[in-house]
C-alpha cells in the first residue's frame, strides 16, 4: 500500500470534516479512531470513493503514512490530548509532526511543544475557527508551536484554509502555545461579539417591538453595510426567518434563554487579569452567559422585582439607526480589547504576534470574519506598536461621529430597565480610555491610608512615591 500524506486522529465531526478538506485538496489521508464502528461508517459512508485509509490500531495507523509523519490529534482538549500523544510518542521518528487542531488551553500546548520538541519530534497547536462548515470548505488556522513543522505542513495547510483576496486564512502565528492564545482571543472577541448583537435585538425586541420578519430586514440590511458586514449578522438575519413547524412560531422565540459555553471566553477574561489588560466588554459577555444559566432563579426573582414601568416614546426608525450605531461602536471596543491582549500576551510570552496578519487570517472561514478585518489589517500595518486600535484613523473619527448614538441608546435602554451589559463596558472602556485622569487617585489614597501601599504624585516625576501619615 503506498503511504498517506496525512493522518487525522478522531472521528467527530470537525475531525471528518477536516480530513475530507485535506483529502479533497489532494491530500490522500490515513483515519483513526478509538471506536471502530465510527470509523466503519465514516467509511462507508462519506469517505466512500475517496483516497481514504481506515487504521484500526494506532500502530497500523502510524505504519501508514509516509514520513516525516503529519498527525492531526482531534479528540477533546485536556488529559485525552495528552493520552493520544503518550500513545504515539513510542511508535514515532524524530521529526515526525503532531498537530493539536482542538482549543486547547495554550499554556498546555506550550508544555506540549517543549516537551515534544525535547524528544525529538515537533509540536503544532493550531486554532481552528469556522465551525463544522468551516472545517470541511476552508477554515481560519491559527498554527503556532515548531516553525520547522509549520513550513513541512504548510503546503497543506495554504490549501486547506479559507481563501481571500491576500491569500490563505493561515499564517504560522508563533512559538509554543501562541497558535492556541491567538485562537483563544478570537474566542473571547466572539463572546463579546455575539452578546453585542444580543443586547442590539433585545432593544429591538422588547423596545420597539419588533416582529421575527421586521428583525429579519434590519439585520439582513445591517449586513450590506461596511461597519456591519459580518458572518455573525448574517446568520443573524437567517435565525429570524426560521419559523418552527409544528407551533408556526419563530423558533428563536422557542429557544430556552440560557447560553452554554465552553470556557475559551472564561480563559481570555482569566489570562486578561493576570497580564493587567482590560477587556470590559469580553468580561460582560462571559458574566451574560453565567446570569442566563442561572433561568429558574431569574424566573422565581421576576415575580417581585420590578422595573421601571416606563415605555419608549421616541421615533421607531430613529431609535434602529441609534441601535446600529451603539452596536458597531461596542464592536469595535470588542476588537480593541481582545489586540490590546495579544498586544501584551506577545511581549511577555514572546510570541512576536503580527497583529495586522492576525486579523488578516480571520476576514474568512472564521466566526469573526467582518468587513472591517481590512481596516484593522491596515491599521496594524501602517503601525505595529498602535496602542489601542481606538486610537487608529480608520476607526476613530467613526466612533466620535457616532457617540451621541451610543449613549442615547445606553440611556434609553436604563431608562426602560433593559439589561445592556456588553454596550454599557464598551461605552465605559471608551470614556476611560479618552479620560486624562480617571478617580483612581482617591482609591490610591485610601490604600495608602490602610495600608501605607504609598502613591505618586502629579507634580513629581512617575516612579517616585510617596506615603503620608493620614491619621497625624
Amino acid at each position: 500500500m503506498a503511504q498517506q500524506s496525512f493522518g487525522v486522529i478522531g472521528l467527530a465531526v470537525m475531525g471528518e470534516n477536516l480530513a475530507l478538506n485535506v483529502e479533497r485538496n489532494g491530500f490522500p489521508i490515513s483515519v483513526y479512531n478509538r471506536s471502530p464502528e465510527k470509523t466503519d461508517a465514516f467509511m462507508a459512508e462519506r469517505a466512500q470513493g475517496k483516497q481514504v485509509y481506515a487504521a484500526y490500531s494506532i500502530q497500523d495507523f502510524v505504519a501508514s503514512l509516509e514520513r516525516p509523519r503529519k498527525i492531526l490529534i482531534m479528540v477533546k482538549a485536556g488529559a485525552p490530548v495528552d493520552a493520544m500523544i503518550e500513545q504515539l510518542k513510542p511508535l514515532l521518528d524524530e521529526g515526525d509532526i503532531l498537530i493539536d487542531g482542538g482549543n486547547s488551553l495554550y499554556t498546555d500546548t506550550a508544555r506540549r511543544a517543549h516537551d515534544l520538541e525535547s524528544a525529538q519530534f515537533t509540536f503544532i497547536g493550531m486554532g481552528v475557527s469556522g465551525g463544522e462548515e468551516g472545517a470541511l470548505n476552508g477554515p481560519s488556522l491559527m498554527p503556532g508551536g515548531t516553525k520547522v513543522a509549520y513550513e513541512a505542513l504548510e503546503p497543506i495547510l495554504t490549501k486547506i484554509a479559507a481563501q481571500v483576496d491576500d491569500g490563505p486564512c493561515v499564517t504560522y502565528v508563533g512559538p509554543g502555545g501562541a497558535g492556541h492564545y491567538v485562537k483563544m482571543v478570537h474566542n473571547g472577541i466572539e463572546y463579546g461579539d455575539m452578546q453585542l448583537i444580543a443586547e442590539a435585538y433585545d432593544l429591538l425586541n422588547n423596545v420597539l417591538g419588533l416582529t421575527s420578519s421586521q428583525l429579519h430586514e434590519v439585520f439582513a440590511e445591517w449586513n450590506t453595510t461596511d461597519e456591519l458586514n459580518s458572518y455573525l449578522i448574517e446568520i443573524t438575519a437567517d435565525i429570524f426567518k426560521v419559523m418552527d413547524p409544528p407551533t408556526g412560531i419563530p423558533l428563536v422565540d422557542l429557544i430556552l434563554d440560557a447560553a452554554g459555553q465552553k470556557g475559551t471566553g472564561r480563559w481570555t477574561v482569566t489570562d486578561a487579569l493576570d497580564l493587567g489588560v482590560a477587556i470590559p466588554t469580553i468580561t460582560a459577555a462571559v458574566n451574560a452567559r453565567i446570569m442566563s444559566s442561572i433561568k429558574e432563579e431569574r424566573v422565581a426573582a421576576s415575580q417581585t422585582l420590578t422595573g421601571p414601568g416606563t415605555t419608549f416614546n421616541g421615533d421607531s426608525k430613529a431609535f434602529i439607526t441609534q441601535v446600529r450605531d451603539a452596536l458597531y461602536c461596542s464592536k469595535m471596543c470588542s476588537y480593541a480589547q481582545g489586540m490590546a491582549l495579544l498586544s501584551a500576551a506577545s511581549k511577555l510570552y514572546d510570541f512576536n504576534l503580527n497583529l495586522g496578519e492576525c486579523a488578516r487570517i480571520w476576514k474568512g472561514g472564521c466566526i469573526i470574519r467582518a468587513g472591517f478585518l481590512n481596516k484593522i489589517k491596515h491599521a496594524f500595518d501602517e503601525n505595529p506598536h498602535l496602542a489601542n486600535l481606538l486610537l487608529a484613523p480608520e476607526f476613530k473619527q467613526t466612533i466620535l461621529d457616532r457617540q451621541g448614538a451610543w449613549r442615547e441608546v445606553i440611556a434609553q435602554a436604563a431608562y426602560l430597565g433593559i439589561p445592556v451589559p456588553a454596550f454599557s463596558a464598551s461605552l465605559d472602556y471608551f470614556d476611560s480610555y479618552r479620560r486624562d485622569r480617571l478617580p483612581q487617585n482617591l482609591t490610591q489614597a485610601q490604600r495608602d491610608y490602610f495600608g501605607a501601599h504609598t502613591y505618586e504624585r502629579t507634580d513629581q516625576p512617575r516612579g517616585k512615591f510617596f506615603h503620608t501619615e493620614w491619621m497625624a
